[in-house]
């Protein structure tokens, strides 16, 4: 019977990280008040804006796509336009939750490299967007990290933050993985988001080590005037609330959520380096954060599939991706090195 490997399927595959699982337990032994009107809830909140140093509204949803559609229909009415990435996940792989949520909102992609957006593409959209019979951008909207595992430099953000408020748009920023980001810079939170103008941060917890629980931080609070209407409205208002707010305050001590990061960022360095200089595999894109993106034919990929190994193929028509977390270790490198070898 072939065992089922999940290691570098997802980051989302991962168990909760032990900080998180006695944080929640701790929070669990006894009764509290529901709805966010509690001690865990609280602290969190405070402990997010200690890390980022300025005070900012935060508000706890179950899961990323909530917190990208919901900040974007906060940020956005629905003749508003949406600009990201062409391979931006809230294009891919949110199911028009954008679109739903702010009611009719358009994603306006633009194209750029290791998926980032291109500045020079964007001007050129903003200049084509001008006119009423179009939607009119509204947002600019950043991932960090990227689909393709690749880190926006403090550089190319400001050359985006700077394009947005010089146009009147607001800000987004999709940080599912910020953390592995925020390793991968070395920086303080502040320095990558607030001080260079982003407006609204949708912070990953799950692919960090949580069992689920996202935060939508408003750096601009202007914006978040009612948000909380719109969090229950969309059925994300947690009743035990609690048990969402308390496995972040195991991430958010003793930066546990900057070592998982880093944890997960230095396995996927590994991974692809013993996969170039011992299986000869092509590595796509710059490993920067904790996904590796390789060239793979379609015979030695189904060969792993068939010997247990869970990844998905990403770009057609041979590059798949092998995510990191925290919880990879050097013997589940080693085990999937060997298979490659074997099979290459």
């Amino acid at each position: 019977m072939t065992v089922e490997r999940d290691q570098f399927a997802s980051d989302n595959t991962a168990p909760i990280c032990p900080e998180a699982w006695a944080a929640l337990q701790e929070a669990n032994a006894d009764y509290a008040a529901a709805y966010g009107e509690d001690r865990w809830t609280a602290r969190a909140c405070d402990q997010i804006r200690e890390i980022f140093e300025t005070d900012c509204d935060v508000f706890f949803v179950f899961t990323g796509t909530a917190a990208n559609a919901l900040a974007l229909a906060q940020m956005c009415q629905s003749f508003h336009g949406i600009m990201c990435h062409q391979n931006a996940h809230i294009q891919t792989d949110e199911c028009g939750g954008p679109e739903f949520f702010t009611g009719g909102s358009k994603l306006l992609l633009v194209g750029g490299g290791n998926g980032k957006i291109d500045i020079g593409q964007a001007k050129a959209l903003l200049m084509r967007q001008n006119e009423l019979h179009s939607h009119k951008p509204g947002v600019i909207s950043i991932a960090q990290a990227t689909e393709f595992g690749t880190v926006y430099t403090r550089d190319e953000i400001t050359a985006i933050t700077e394009l947005a408020h010089a146009n009147e748009l607001f800000v987004h920023m999709d940080g599912a993985r910020f953390a592995n980001a925020i390793a991968s810079l070395n920086c303080a939170p502040r320095i990558m988001t607030w001080e260079l103008g982003v407006d609204v941060l949708c912070f990953g917890g799950t692919k960090n080590g949580t069992a689920a629980g996202e935060l939508v931080i408003f750096f601009n609070k202007k914006i978040s005037r009612e948000f909380d209407y719109r969090v229950k409205q969309a059925g994300q208002l947690g009743s035990k609330m609690r048990l969402l707010a308390a496995p972040w305050l195991g991430l958010l001590a003793n930066d546990t959520w900057l070592q998982n990061a880093r944890h997960a960022n230095r396995a996927a360095r590994q991974l692809a380096q013993n996969l170039q200089s011992e299986a000869n595999v092509e590595i796509v894109f710059p490993v920067e954060a904790n996904a590796v993106f390789a060239r793979l034919d379609d015979q030695l990929a189904q060969c792993l599939q068939a010997r247990g190994w869970r990844f998905y193929k990403f770009i057609e028509p041979d590059v798949y991706r092998l995510m990191c977390s925290w919880a990879t270790t050097e013997g589940d490198i080693g085990d999937f090195i060997r298979d490659v070898t074997l099979n290459h």
